[in-house]
């Protein structure tokens, strides 16, 4: 049996909450993982990161359930391993195959509202950063890939921590309208400040589940795992 770690920031404030919920996510993709056991820790959880870590075999790998490859994926989490020399894979975030899994979410929710995509209106909620750069640049990266893949009305991107706002992004649409939070995991920004700017900007339209919580997304990290392990 092969052994890996999905990790995720987690709240800080209020870490049990999002611990739980990310034992809960791990579960699922535990389920769908074969022969590799998929256990979880948030780093905001004092001890819990570093416990889960001291019982991974050496050949063990660790998951981000990151939307970028910013400071907590590369410095951060590397930092807390305290010397174990184990694999960090890429984010979610930066997969290359998120546009194409996305897209395909995104079908299935248009086709079960009976919308068709040229006719509806895509909010995209996103982080971003008042110190860094990587993060928008990343959901901009996104939002173009996308684009390839799935040809909406428009698409508008907004962020919670630099302009341009989620409320000004989602200002002035009809009630035919989407707004996908590109986030891994459901925490405050997404329970708070993404409603609260949606209210803000009178958005008419459907919320859909952050993009870590989409089905097609859980299948493909525990397939993700699964090779990892068939390439080591």
């Amino acid at each position: 049996m092969h052994h890996a770690l999905i990790v995720a920031h987690g709240q800080p404030s209020d870490p049990d909450p999002a611990e739980q919920a990310l034992a809960a996510y791990a579960a699922e993709v535990d389920a769908l993982s074969g022969n590799v056991s998929v256990q979880s820790a948030t780093l905001a959880a004092p001890g819990v990161f570093e416990q889960r870590v001291s019982e991974l075999t050496d050949d063990a790998v660790i998951y981000p359930l990151f939307m970028a490859k910013g400071w907590f994926v590369t410095s951060a989490l590397p930092r807390r391993l305290a010397g174990r020399n184990l694999r960090v894979l890429d984010p979610l975030g930066v997969d290359p195959d998120l546009p194409v899994l996305v897209a395909a979410a995104l079908r299935d929710q248009l086709a079960e509202n009976q919308w068709v995509a040229q006719e509806t209106d895509l909010v995209l909620a996103a982080h971003g950063s008042g110190r860094s750069r990587n993060p928008s640049a990343v959901a901009r990266a996104f939002v173009g890939a996308l684009a390839q893949h799935l040809t909406f009305k428009s698409i508008h991107l907004g962020f919670v921590e630099e302009p341009p706002s989620i409320a000004e992004a989602a200002t002035g649409l009809s009630g035919q309208a989407l707004c996908l939070p590109y986030f891994a995991c459901t925490g405050g920004h997404v329970l708070e400040d993404v409603p609260q700017a949606l209210k803000a900007a009178a958005f008419k339209g459907q919320i859909l589940p952050v993009v870590g919580e989409l089905p097609l997304i859980k299948r493909h990290i525990a397939s993700t795992l699964t090779r990892a392990f068939h390439k080591a």
